[in-house]
């Protein structure tokens, strides 16, 4: 005879809930008003200005950005999740590793407990310039990138539904 097991929630049921719930939360991004288009370049811009380490305002700055293309401010400000507390060491090391390869070696990569706002004027022109420069072509190459494959998507599931 089998030992009784009271049914507990299992792990993949739990996941499929979060999932359920990212799914609807994209859904819902993507219903937001405007054209394909008006969408695509608020994401555009969104993903622009998350490419830059100005914590704080890169939200503010990537919907006044959209403002300028036309584009979907929700959007916008949805794009700049690309870099996030998961993705800013990553991001950033790879911008001024960029920067880097463009300018020529600077005094080299602080490390990540140096990356906050205030501590970023302390660095110096020679690491800033590196990194601005760096994430300005990450996010010229990203965003156009990003902005084609939103209104790619958003052309495809138009003609499905």
């Amino acid at each position: 005879m089998a030992a009784f097991r009271p049914q507990s929630p299992s792990l993949p049921l739990a996941l499929k809930g979060v999932r359920r719930k990212l799914r609807q939360a994209i859904e819902w991004l993507w219903r937001q008003e405007g054209s394909h288009g008006q969408r695509a370049r608020g994401l555009a811009a969104g993903v622009f200005m998350g490419c830059f380490p100005i914590f704080g305002f890169q939200t503010l700055l990537g919907v006044a950005l959209a403002s300028l293309v036309r584009g979907n401010h929700l959007l916008a400000a949805a794009g700049t999740w690309i870099s996030n507390p998961i993705t800013y060491l990553p991001l950033y090391w790879f911008n001024y590793q960029l920067g880097s390869l463009l300018l020529g070696p600077g005094k080299g990569w602080p490390g990540g407990l140096v990356l906050r706002h205030d501590s970023l004027r302390q660095l110096g022109w020679d690491f800033t310039a590196r990194l601005l420069l760096g994430s300005t072509v990450v996010g010229t190459v990203l965003a156009p990138l990003s902005g084609l494959l939103c209104l790619r998507w958003l052309q495809r599931r138009q003609r499905t539904s």
